[in-house]
């Protein structure tokens, strides 16, 4: 029997949806690949860079929201443990899966997580500035827990773990947060005058 004209446009709609959920996805997966080569280099004080790769894993999570931001930071870490060349380049000479156990394999692996718990924040409640910077920090906090507990299992030091992947980058990541706040809610007040 034929379908009537609203059953098909209602699956069309469907899978326009996915659609632009994917380009979504692959998109901001993009461009935290992007962000991970605007990097400055820390060596020999230590070997995690400064990059503008936890700016973009925040955004991405602030305006994709939770599951979205989570599948494009998993989209991610699967282009980069495939061997593409979206990780940050100054690791150690590492790539691929290796950066992954590398010193910042921590940071990296929690990326997904730190995606989720911004957009699952932000997106409950008021879009504003002040929840988006709250959303941004209890993000960072999993990031660095992720990060250190990394460092600490490779140095057997926690000293040694937040002399390199914590002090040198907290005035860059207070910055950061305050950026993709600033970003995020602006945006929520854009689509929600439309």
């Amino acid at each position: 029997m034929a379908k009537s004209i609203t059953e098909t446009v209602h699956i069309d709609g469907h899978g326009i949806e996915r659609a632009r959920n994917a380009a979504l996805i692959v998109g901001a997966s993009l461009f935290v690949a992007l962000c991970a080569h605007i990097t400055i280099p820390l060596m020999p004080l230590t070997p995690v860079p400064l990059t503008v790769q936890n700016f973009a894993v925040l955004l991405v999570g602030l305006l994709l929201g939770g599951r979205r931001g989570f599948a494009a930071m998993m989209l991610y870490l699967l282009e980069g443990a495939a061997g593409l060349p979206v990780f940050n380049p100054s690791v150690l000479g590492l790539h691929g899966i290796a950066q992954l156990f590398g010193p910042t394999g921590g940071f990296l692996v929690v990326y997904p997580l730190v995606a989720f718990v911004a957009g699952y924040v932000f997106e409950r409640g008021a879009k504003n500035f002040v929840r988006a910077a709250i959303a941004g920090i209890l993000a960072e906090i999993l990031l660095f827990a992720g990060g250190l507990a990394w460092l600490y299992a490779l140095t057997h030091s926690l000293a040694r773990a937040a002399y390199l992947g914590l002090y040198w980058f907290v005035a860059a990541e207070v910055i950061k947060i305050m950026f993709a706040a600033a970003i995020a809610s602006r945006w929520a007040r854009r689509a929600k005058a439309q």
